[in-house]
């Protein structure tokens, strides 16, 4: 009575549970002779740079928009007499300055979009494709 070969045993490497492909992963390379493993090249630079980046452009773009408020708002508060000064027809320095709210927070937003578009967006897409090629 012959039987084949037995199924290998939990703890031999070609053990597979009903759940696990059939086709092995390859192994891992090799460590640095050194023992440290070297890291990917520019990998970690790149990661650093857009993280630099993006909080960069992050910053300008909040402290655009919300200083230009932040400073009407100190003045609304402390300088009413300026505010109050007018300038044409039925318009003072108050109410134009609470106009330009408006496109001041609209060139926060596309000088965002632009420098993202040019610094940001390159940088994410050179690390996406690095981190698909390996």
């Amino acid at each position: 009575m012959s039987h084949g070969n037995p199924p290998p045993s939990p703890h031999h490497p070609d053990y597979l549970l009903p759940w696990q492909s059939s086709e092995r992963t390859p192994p891992d390379p090799p460590p640095d002779p050194a023992g440290v493993p070297a890291p990917a090249p520019g990998r970690h630079s790149d990661l650093r740079r857009l993280r630099t980046a993006y909080r960069l452009l992050r910053r300008i773009a909040a402290l655009t928009a919300l200083g230009y408020f932040v400073v009407f708002l100190l003045l609304s508060g402390f300088a009413k007499e300026l505010l109050d000064t007018q300038l044409f027809g039925g318009l003072n320095v108050g109410l134009v300055l609470g106009l330009c709210q408006l496109p001041v927070t609209l060139v926060a937003i596309v000088v965002y979009e632009r420098t993202a578009r040019r610094t940001v967006d390159p940088l994410a897409a050179r690390i996406r494709r690095a981190g698909a090629a390996r």
